[in-house]
């Protein structure tokens, strides 16, 4: 008898209503690692990578939102070609958001993932919110690239002589690989030369 109450009461409970506004402690705390994961990896280890890991998101998620205002805001003669070349650049750094995104998790960090969080670590200087010319676009984007390409290349020294292969391989083989390409496109369109007629030769010497 008090079984079939138990189960009266208890589908008498059941509601399609959503429990909205809910709140509770956090799982994990930002900045630490889960302690039991057969990874190989020793704790202080998986902690180190996992913080030089959310520098490098962090900045990656700045230099992906600064593809995206480029994108919307670039004007002039080369409009076209570079509203293109920056939404492609943009929708490569957001798939490296994700990669180096869930690395963090998977050595049982956590990855910054807000905006306000992502504006107070990033090492990358802030634009203006106004449309600035193509050329200082181009060179806000490479300088960006210029600090992230730095950070891979150490992040990628310190996996390797801490043991940690994957950080290591996903770093060169898709970090930087990607960010190296964008910076040769990026570059190519800051080379002085005539969109309709070519310069004279005395031109190019008085250039050079």
């Amino acid at each position: 008898m008090s079984r079939k109450s138990t189960g009266e009461e208890a589908a008498h409970n059941i509601s399609a209503q959503p429990h909205f506004h809910q709140r509770t402690r956090e799982l994990q705390a930002y900045g630490t690692v889960l302690h039991a994961l057969p990874l190989d990896l020793e704790e202080p280890v998986r902690l180190e990578i996992t913080e030089q890991l959310n520098q490098l998101l962090a900045d990656t998620m700045t230099l992906r939102d600064l593809y995206k205002k480029s994108h919307w805001q670039v004007a002039g003669p080369t409009f076209y070609q570079l509203h293109l070349l920056f939404d492609k650049h943009y929708g490569e750094q957001a798939e490296l958001v994700d990669a180096i995104a869930e690395r963090i998790q998977l050595l049982g960090g956590l990855s910054i993932a807000m905006a306000p969080d992502v504006a107070e670590t990033t090492n990358i200087q802030r634009p203006p919110r106004g449309r600035e010319e193509p050329p200082v676009q181009i060179s806000r984007l490479l300088d960006a690239h210029q600090i992230i390409i730095g950070e891979i290349r150490k992040m990628a020294r310190l996996a390797s002589e801490l043991g940690d292969d994957g950080t290591n391989d996903l770093l060169v083989s898709q970090v930087l690989r990607s960010n190296e390409i964008q910076v040769w496109f990026l570059s190519e369109h800051l080379v002085d030369v005539g969109l309709v007629k070519a310069k004279e030769p005395s031109e190019t010497a008085d250039a050079a």
